[in-house]
């Protein structure tokens, strides 16, 4: 129970929190009328959303409907995980903001029902899903070979990713709610409101195609296809249409029980107005679909959803990822190399910016992830004249569903990734052996974040920088500042772990050389020692490997000694 936050839910100013109040303020306009809508308004202003909620039970009576999307014609990407992790962070906010007073429901719907357009590049059997093009994805064979449809496989790899992480939702597919005759109503106001429907969508579409445009997709009797035909009669007291089948048969089909389906902008304002959506979030790139669609929505005696444009993805290349492409990452590609903390974490951040997802930015999310976590556990500053902090502004309160762990990790991402790269570390027990160097208490059981980390670090250095690293020899001057931090090292005591002492030394080196920004003096340290232009705080990481093996890194650097060879 998200209970006494409605204050902070108020307040914070994180972009779940603004569309929290948004949608509250939807359940106004809809719930309520007359005075009332004005005195819950003003309520609700002054931050007293119980109040509001009290006094106007109407607010409550329904539960509060959010909703996303999934198209099933390809395998589930991260793109597909997003809109779940992101209206999730918004249900909670809403949670928050009314403290659980409004029951909520999260729908994750799959538009199983579409027509097979193309055969996805990254399956196999690709001859024989090629054979059922133009049939519902429920009706594709699957390629794999382990489901009833093709439809069905992507369902269930879309069901089990979610299931891992503990998302709370409702599956619908659009098969079965065609099928069963749950769009039965709104189908039959569709048809009788057809001329209105038809105002709306006309204008948007080319010649050709409004030539023979319907909002109605009949489900061939003969060949089981979609088809993309006009509506040659419609009796709105039988509730039925009449179109030309693939034979050339003039054919009737009812538009309920799942005999067609509608065209997607349709099909998007039925689903609003049959399951009562109040939330639904899309892509910048559905700005004017969502428009068309609210039309629609409104002529079926419906009312649109709040809503939330974002950005959209792309892959390492600048290019929108696609399912049927398989471009950018998966969604097992970001659990063997970051935690998915960090996933929800990074979608969280700069929704309304464009994002890349490939491997690169992962140990970036990974160590900001934990700075945030850091952060959010701090102790708030004695200071009276200090700024308050809300912490529900904190990323992670939102990426943890309000209840965010206790502690972080005492390394961070990056430093075991140099760990592992200076220690030659094949398996987590290496890694554990030089962790406990700095941190004598730690072990797997009392540090299980970090433990998980240490895993994907092993997992990313060999599958990306390992392949990556480009060793070089030190110019003249980084040669006689790495001498001189040499001889500093030696100067510090036996067996010492400070890592701020470490650092002072690798500062004053540097300086002393002249280096001026000091970054490129790291810089240098960082290539030459380990084969790569970037790194942790060298102190740190010093620290944990200790000093007699960061000293005879240095001396063999200085030797002109194969570096790759020693890790190799």
């Amino acid at each position: 129970m998200l209970t006494g936050l409605s204050h902070l839910a108020h307040d914070a100013r994180a972009w779940p929190f603004e569309q929290a109040r948004n949608l509250l303020a939807r359940l106004v306009r809809v719930r309520l009328a007359g005075e009332g809508r004005g005195q819950a308004t003003a309520l609700i202003a002054t931050g007293k959303v119980g109040e509001a909620l009290a006094a106007f039970p109407a607010l409550a009576a329904a539960p509060v409907v959010f909703q996303t999307g999934y198209g099933a014609s390809g395998l589930p990407h991260i793109g597909t995980f997003n809109e779940v992790a992101r209206t999730t962070v918004v249900r909670n906010a809403f949670r928050a903001l009314t403290e659980d007073a409004v029951r909520t429901r999260l729908i994750s719907f799959s538009d199983d029902m579409d027509g097979l357009r193309k055969v996805p590049d990254n399956v196999p059997n690709r001859e024989a899903l090629a054979e059922d093009l133009g049939k519902p994805l429920t009706r594709v064979r699957d390629p794999f070979g382990e489901y009833d449809s093709f439809a069905a496989h992507n369902n269930a790899r879309m069901r089990a990713f979610l299931d891992r992480h503990g998302f709370d939702y409702e599956f619908l597919s659009s098969t079965d709610c065609y099928a069963t005759g749950l769009f039965d109503a709104t189908l039959r106001v569709m048809l009788e409101r057809f001329d209105q429907v038809q105002a709306v969508m006309l204008p948007t579409l080319g010649p050709e195609r409004r030539a023979t445009y319907s909002p109605f997709l009949p489900i061939s009797p003969t060949t089981g296809r979609v088809l993309q035909v006009p509506t040659l009669e419609r009796d709105v007291a039988r509730g039925t249409i009449v179109f030309e089948d693939e034979d050339g048969r003039r054919t009737e089909t009812p538009v309920t029980g799942g005999a067609v389906k509608l065209q997607w902008k349709p099909d998007w304002a039925c689903r609003w107005t049959a399951l009562g959506v109040d939330y639904e979030m899309a892509g910048k790139d559905l700005i004017e679909s969502v428009k068309v669609s609210s039309r629609i929505c409104t002529i079926l005696g419906g009312t649109p959803p709040e809503g939330f444009n974002f950005e959209l993805f792309l892959d390492q290349d600048n290019q929108k990822i696609s399912k049927s492409k398989g471009n950018g990452l998966t969604l097992e590609e970001w659990e063997r190399y970051g935690a998915p903390e960090s996933l929800v974490y990074y979608l969280f951040q700069s929704p309304k910016s464009a994002k890349k997802l490939s491997f690169d930015v992962i140990p970036k999310a990974a160590d900001e992830y934990l700075q945030q976590l850091d952060a959010y556990n701090r102790p708030l500053s004695d200071d009276s004249a200090a700024r308050p902090v809300n912490p529900l502004d904190n990323p992670v309160w939102s990426v943890h569903d309000g209840a965010p762990p206790a502690k972080g990790s005492p390394v961070s991402f990056s430093l075991l990734l140099n760990l592992v790269s200076a220690a030659n570390a094949s398996d987590k027990a290496i890694l554990w052996g030089f962790i406990n160097r700095q941190f004598p208490d730690a072990a797997p059981e009392n540090e299980p974040l970090l433990d998980r980390l240490t895993a994907y670090a092993l997992h990313y250095y060999e599958d990306f920088v390992r392949p990556a690293k480009r060793f070089r020899t030190p110019d003249d001057r980084e040669r006689a500042a790495m001498e001189d931090l040499l001889a500093r090292l030696r100067a510090l005591p036996e067996g010492h772990h400070d890592a701020e002492a470490i650092q002072n030394e690798v500062y004053a080196a540097g300086k002393e050389a002249g280096f001026e920004p000091l970054r490129a003096w790291f810089t240098a340290l960082y290539e030459v020692l380990l084969g790569q232009s970037q790194g942790p705080r060298f102190g740190s990481f010093a620290a944990i490997f200790g000093l007699p093996e960061t000293m005879a890194l240095i001396e063999r650097a200085l030797a002109g000694a194969d570096l790759s060879a020693v890790e190799g």
